[in-house]
């Protein structure tokens, strides 16, 4: 299989909902091929994210499968469409692992993106110390220079784009763990609330004291799409890598996490306080 016809993340989340459309309409795939006037292996490969599909075709699909609402038949139609875009980490060869490049994707075709670190500061609103410092302990000192480039890079999505917003919920004890020496840590905190000051960035910190399951305590992303609002995934983390769900009622799962965790988090203007009073206590 060439370079061209492997799958990506926008080919696997289109087939999927191609997928779905052709569940929930009652369809065979015999029966869609049929409409397209090709073989079946065409349509499941399709379906499975290992080939793109034709405008005209998509549009028939859509037609056939009751699809109506015309923003998210555009959705379809532009992830069609950048099926095999060419984005900036697709230079970086291996120094970027497959895992991360599904990530990155998933974010840049996003207009919010829900992030909740239970340990950890979140990547968009990382330094470069906080990042080098972190990737030194997992990470081979190789490597280290690439993956604090690639997460600067992220960090335009913030700076450069108005349309994205970033909602980030980040427990109180990944503040009392920011590695290096006061000066660093100090820092961190510091962009963290000026950070939070931006009109397209709502910070807010879990307190210690606050009372949550045990399974709520795992990082993890919803995406909402851009284009289509009503298509959100959830994006778990783990130590071997990261997991996609976009299955609606595990996505919705999520949503009521988030809620759960919205609620027991300090609001945006004491979530400041709270990082400016550790401040006080760090400055050196």
């Amino acid at each position: 299989m060439s370079q061209s016809d492997m799958p990506t993340m926008r080919s696997k989340r289109l087939g999927s909902e191609l997928r779905r459309l052709r569940v929930a309409r009652g369809l065979r795939v015999s029966q869609v091929a049929e409409l397209l006037e090709c073989g079946q292996p065409k349509i499941s490969q399709i379906e499975n994210g290992k080939r793109g599909i034709r405008q005209i075709d998509l549009t028939l699909l859509l037609d056939k499968y009751g699809a109506t609402d015309e923003k998210y038949r555009q959705s379809l139609k532009q992830l069609a469409r950048d099926v095999h875009k060419v984005d900036w980490w697709s230079s970086q060869g291996p120094l970027i692992h497959d895992t991360l490049r599904d990530y990155l994707t998933l974010e840049s075709d996003s207009e919010l993106v829900r992030s909740y670190e239970p340990t950890i500061i979140p990547g968009l609103l990382q330094t470069e110390a906080y990042m080098r410092q972190l990737f030194t302990l997992v990470r081979p000192a190789e490597r280290v220079e690439a993956l604090v480039d690639a997460r600067m890079k992220r960090k335009e999505l913030l700076e450069q784009h108005p349309g994205f917003k970033l909602c980030a919920i980040v427990d109180q004890l990944a503040l009392h763990r920011i590695p290096g020496h006061p000066e660093q840590v100090v820092e961190q905190l510091r962009y963290l609330d000026e950070a939070g000051q931006r009109p397209n960035v709502m910070l807010q910190v879990v307190p210690l004291k606050a009372q949550l399951p045990v399974d709520q305590y795992v990082p993890f992303c919803l995406f909402t799409l851009r284009g289509d609002a009503s298509i959100d995934v959830a994006w778990l983390e783990h130590a071997t890598g990261g997991t996609l769900l976009e299955q609606r009622h595990d996505v919705q799962n999520y949503a009521q996490v988030w809620a759960a965790l919205t609620a027991a988090a300090l609001s945006p203007s004491d979530s400041r306080s709270c990082i400016n009073d550790l401040v006080k206590e760090v400055r050196p």
